[in-house]
């Protein structure tokens, strides 16, 4: 019962992953990146060590295709799994597994992958891929935080009944060239999450540079608040 957005940007070279759904903190276990490898995001009945294994083999030189033939090889319950990946150069491997719950599927696009399970139906992975893909010119986590938003307004996830299941978790992560993340922002227990989400990311957009200064030249980097009154 999740959506996904696993993309690089072909501007910048970030790797960063747009995720929400209707089971809590999702950001601590769904995605994992490691800046200039790759994005992985594993799904529906999660196998946590899939995301690890995932990225080591990147690392060692492994396209995302023959990354998923090894996961698959690996894991004997694949068949219930959704992965999706996207290399450092934009290639990508997804995979929705048969005994994932409906509906479940994704759209594989230039340097992108949309996917998701338990969802409204086609269109929601539809419409996320478009956002993504209308929107080039903005920051990486601007365009995954739109794309959740247009999964969102598609229909989001729906229950086999019928029921809407609102997203109780949500999470826009990206990374640069360096092992550790250039952003990560979650909501872990929110009952509108990608709402929240975006309140969260206007807030903490506007400080990014003052974060950046103070992690490459603290001999220089005022007092937070002095920051702010200075330049917001």
């Amino acid at each position: 019962m999740t959506y996904t957005v696993t993309a690089r940007c072909a501007r910048t070279g970030q790797l960063g992953i747009g995720i929400a759904t209707y089971s809590l903190a999702v950001g601590g276990y769904c995605p994992a990146i490691r800046g200039g490898f790759g994005a992985v995001s594993t799904q529906a009945f999660v196998n946590l060590k899939l995301g690890t294994l995932a990225l080591r083999l990147m690392e060692q030189g492994y396209s995302p295709s023959k990354v998923m033939a090894e996961l698959s090889d690996d894991d004997p319950d694949f068949t219930y799994r959704q992965v999706g990946i996207v290399d450092g150069d934009g290639q990508t491997a997804v995979y929705t597994g048969e005994n994932t719950r409906p509906w479940s599927g994704h759209v594989r696009g230039d340097g992108f992958i949309t996917m998701g399970n338990v969802l409204a139906g086609e269109g929601v992975v539809t419409a996320m891929a478009e956002a993504f893909a209308a929107n080039g010119a903005e920051d990486l986590d601007e365009r995954l935080l739109r794309t959740l938003e247009a999964g969102r307004d598609a229909g989001g996830q729906q229950a086999g009944d019928g029921t809407h299941l609102n997203e109780r978790s949500a999470a826009v992560i990206t990374h640069s060239h360096r092992d550790y993340a250039h952003m990560d922002l979650r909501v872990d227990a929110h009952d509108t999450a990608v709402e929240e989400l975006r309140r969260v990311h206007s807030v903490y957009k506007p400080f990014e540079p003052y974060y950046q200064l103070r992690h490459v030249d603290p001999a220089k980097t005022p007092a937070q608040d002095v920051w702010a009154r200075d330049n917001l």
